[in-house]
C-alpha cells in the first residue's frame, strides 16, 4: 500500500463560482485560480501523485500553460488517476477534511464524499469529507480563502490478464 498527502488552498473572490468537489456551492464569491480553483478535488491530484512517486498537480498540469485555463478538477483527478493506475496502483481509500468558514458543508458532505468516490471508482463507506473552521483565525478564518487537505491510499492493482493465442 502507498499513501499520499494533498494540500491545496486558494483566495475567495467575487464573481467565480463556488465549486468543491466538483460540486457548485451557493456562495457569493468562489476560488480564485487558473483552472476552476477546486481545492478539494485539486489536494486529491496531489495526494493521488504523491503516493504514485509522480510529482504534484503543478508537474502535470502548469498553471502556466493555457491550456488548462478554467479546467474542472475532475479532468485532473481522471489524468491522475491514469498515470496511477500505468505505475500499478489504484485507489482504495480517500480521506478529506477541507477548512472554511462559509458557506457550511454539514448538509453536503455526504454527497461530496460521494463524489469523492465516484471519481475513485471506490465504495463511498471508503470516501470521508469533513469539514473545519479556522475559529475566525488567519485568511480562512476572515472567509478570505479556503482550503484542503486530503489523504489518499492506494493498493496495488490486480495485474491485468492478457489474452494468449494457443
Amino acid at each position: 500500500m502507498r499513501h499520499g498527502l494533498g494540500f491545496d488552498i486558494h483566495r475567495l473572490v467575487p464573481g467565480r463560482p463556488f465549486v468543491l468537489g466538483g460540486l457548485t456551492f451557493d456562495h457569493p464569491r468562489g476560488p480564485s485560480g487558473h483552472s476552476d480553483g477546486d481545492v478539494l478535488l485539486h489536494a486529491l491530484v496531489d495526494a493521488l501523485l504523491g503516493a504514485a512517486a509522480l510529482g504534484d498537480i503543478g508537474d502535470h498540469f502548469p498553471d502556466t500553460d493555457p491550456k488548462w485555463k478554467g479546467t474542472a478538477g475532475e479532468v485532473f483527478v481522471k489524468a491522475a488517476l491514469k498515470l496511477v493506475a500505468a505505475k500499478g496502483w489504484r485507489p482504495a481509500q480517500v480521506d478529506a477534511t477541507v477548512f472554511l468558514e462559509l458557506p457550511k458543508l454539514k448538509k453536503r458532505k455526504p454527497e461530496l464524499a460521494a463524489e469523492l468516490a465516484r471519481l475513485l471508482g471506490i465504495a463511498k463507506d471508503c470516501a470521508c469529507v469533513k469539514a473545519k473552521t479556522m475559529e475566525g483565525l488567519g485568511a480562512i478564518g476572515a472567509g478570505e480563502a479556503i482550503a484542503a487537505q486530503v489523504l489518499v491510499v492506494l493498493e496495488k492493482a490486480p495485474a491485468s490478464k492478457k489474452k494468449t493465442r494457443k
